[in-house]
Order: C-alpha cells, then structure tokens, then sequence
C-alpha cells in the first residue's frame, strides 16, 4: 500500500499545537503526541494554579495586615480587625488594607483605632 501523505488540515492542527508548545524543550516540542500530551498537562496546571495564585495572595495580605497591626500594639489582632471591620460594614477588603499597610502604616493605624473603637 502506498504511503499517503496528509493534507493541508492535518499540517494546520499541528502547527497549531506546536505554535502552543513553543516554550517545551527536546521531543516535547518537535513529536505531535508528546506535544498534545504537554499541552493537555500546561493548561491543566495553568487552571490548578489560577485558584492557588488566588489563595497565596490572600494568605499574602492577611500575614501582612497582621505583622503591621501587631505592631501597633498588642490590644488587637487581625482576627479582631476583621471582625470589626464587618461589624461595621466598611467596604475594605484585605487587598486595599494590605496596600495601606505597606505603603502607608500611619494611615493604617487611624484606620484600625477607628474600626476596632
């Protein structure tokens, strides 16, 4: 039997899963089935990673709310920062009071003294 050499639309899907694999090294990027298989595997660790980017930037702005309120003085925590901040109901999420804290540690502190009163 004669060897029969694909057409146009299997060289166009291939390219395009190569073009995805451009950054893999060795066979991962030069055999198609090896490359589909990476290719399968990057964009189920890229969605694994998106909710765990998520989580580290949160535990990011809680440790640092919570080293600067403790320096402030040990009367409050975090935890009592927060529950007070949704006691009163201040549209402050961890992202903003993370940034003020950094960035500006004095503002952090009236903002704190009047949540937590």
């Amino acid at each position: 039997m004669t060897r029969v050499t694909r057409g146009y639309i299997a060289r166009r899907r291939r390219k395009k899963t190569r073009s995805l694999a451009s950054t893999f090294c060795r066979a991962h990027l030069r055999l198609t089935r090896i490359t589909t298989q990476q290719k399968m595997r990057a964009l189920a660790s890229s969605r694994r990673d998106r909710g765990r980017r998520k989580r580290d930037f949160r535990r990011l702005w809680i440790t640092r709310i919570n080293a600067v309120t403790r320096e402030n003085g040990a009367s409050h925590s975090y935890r009592r920062l927060i529950h007070d901040l949704y006691k009163r109901q201040a549209l402050l999420n961890r992202k903003i009071l993370a940034q003020i804290a950094i960035s500006n540690t004095n503002c952090f502190r009236v903002i704190s003294n009047q949540i937590v009163k």
